[in-house]
């Protein structure tokens, strides 16, 4: 005979997937205020906001549940764990290539973040041209009475490779995932130029790097008393002191 569930039996069972989606929520919540120290920080010291944008999405329990059908796991809150690392999602959107690469590492030196899985679609682009660097990671959330080891998606891309991203997925949705042919030829060859755009943007942004250091240098001699002639005197008989021509 089938055991039917009594009330106490589901209010236990929705304490459990309340927690459940709760710790991804709490997980988000932390990697956002982490994110935006970081940013803070990085903006006092170096005066410059590496980071344009951040999104944050939680998936629901209906898109957990096709997931589940589709990928054939167990369908119990431990399987769902195990399984789908991507419940919880954050999307960083940066100006420059070099920044992804720098959030990327000032995130995976956080002392309590570990690294599961990362994947460079930069340096090596999917065949249909998608760009961007993905972390999966874990992440400790503590709530009253136990601490949860929670995963959280990261991907950081470029202003240009978010544009890309976003028509890419709207042309997929449209199509039912049927695109033509042309069509995945023309997003292909846009993914291209995208990519051309976000390499001359990271070649200027160093050439204005090299500007304002020369810049910071100057202020800092001129503070000292030490003007532009004074300082290539003192360039010059160092030399000859030293034997340099």
């Amino acid at each position: 005979m089938e055991k039917t569930l009594d009330m106490k039996d589901l209010k236990a069972i929705k304490i459990e997937l309340t927690r459940f989606m709760m710790a991804y929520k709490f997980a988000l919540d932390e990697m956002t205020t982490k994110i935006n120290i970081l940013k803070d920080e990085f903006n006092y010291i170096h005066d410059y906001n590496p980071i344009e944008h951040v999104k944050t999405r939680l998936k629901s329990p209906e898109s957990i549940f096709r997931k589940v059908q589709r990928k054939g796991i167990e369908f119990n809150l431990d399987s769902i764990k195990e399984n789908i690392k991507d419940i919880a999602g954050m999307r960083i959107t940066c100006s420059f290539i070099s920044d992804i690469y720098e959030i990327s590492r000032m995130i995976a030196n956080q002392k309590d973040i570990r690294i599961l899985e990362y994947k460079d679609y930069i340096k090596n682009p999917k065949p249909n041209g998608y760009q961007s660097l993905h972390m999966i990671l874990e992440i400790p959330i503590f709530m009253s009475d136990r601490e949860e080891l929670t995963c959280v998606e990261i991907q950081i891309r470029t202003i240009a490779m978010d544009f890309w991203a976003s028509l890419e997925h709207k042309i997929y949705y449209k199509y039912n995932k049927e695109v033509p042919r042309k069509m995945l030829d023309e997003l292909k060859t846009t993914a291209e130029m995208a990519a051309l755009l976000d390499n001359k943007m990271e070649n200027l942004h160093k050439e204005m790097k090299k500007m304002k250091q020369a810049d910071d240098a100057e202020v800092m001699l001129q503070s000292m008393g030490i003007g532009t002639n004074k300082l290539k005197l003192i360039e010059t008989f160092m030399g000859e002191k030293l034997g340099i021509k």
